[in-house]
């Protein structure tokens, strides 16, 4: 079984190894495709094959062509989540620096919350929102996590405590 995916204009693609790196107007993507029955070809198209009849074999086939696809959207036109800083009696401090998101005053705490930004990815911290943007869309989509459960509540009512900063769009 053979799955072939033409690569769109303007974005190159090399493989070292393991390793795909795509790289396009929006930035550098790179991600590890490694199966032992399946097989990953870069020439003037991208070619996932395997010689296996098993169903798990064509399984991680249609992964590693979804992970493709949102490699060659990421490098294309970028992925972009906004995160909302909700705040009801201590307004929050939210800081960026050094690839770490730093969330002073949470609930009125004397202590930081730290959270760890992934890869490439940068971000804005404008009044009440925090804007991520990257080619990588796992690395986007887990640097908005990582600050979404730096402000979890533990031992507190979620329908009362309503602070926090969360996702609010997906782009």
């Amino acid at each position: 079984m053979e799955i072939t995916l033409d690569m769109p204009e303007g974005v190159q693609i090399s493989k070292e190894g393991d390793t795909l790196n795509v790289t396009g107007p929006k930035g550098i993507a790179r991600r590890v495709f490694r199966h032992p029955r399946v097989a990953l070809d870069v020439s003037d198209k991208i070619t996932i094959s395997t010689s296996s009849k098993a169903r798990k074999d064509k399984a991680v086939m249609g992964t590693w062509v979804a992970h493709m696809k949102n490699l060659l959207i990421g490098v294309e036109n970028g992925y972009e989540y906004k995160m909302k800083i909700i705040f009801t009696h201590f307004p929050m401090i939210v800081k960026f620096e050094n690839n770490i998101v730093t969330i002073a005053n949470f609930m009125g705490e004397k202590g930081t919350r730290t959270a760890r930004v992934v890869g490439d990815t940068e971000v804005k911290v404008e009044k009440e929102y925090i804007t991520l943007s990257g080619p990588a869309k796992e690395d986007v989509s887990q640097s908005a996590a990582n600050i979404e459960q730096a402000c979890r509540k533990k031992k507190k009512d979620l329908r009362v405590f309503h602070d926090g900063i969360y996702i609010a769009s997906k782009g």
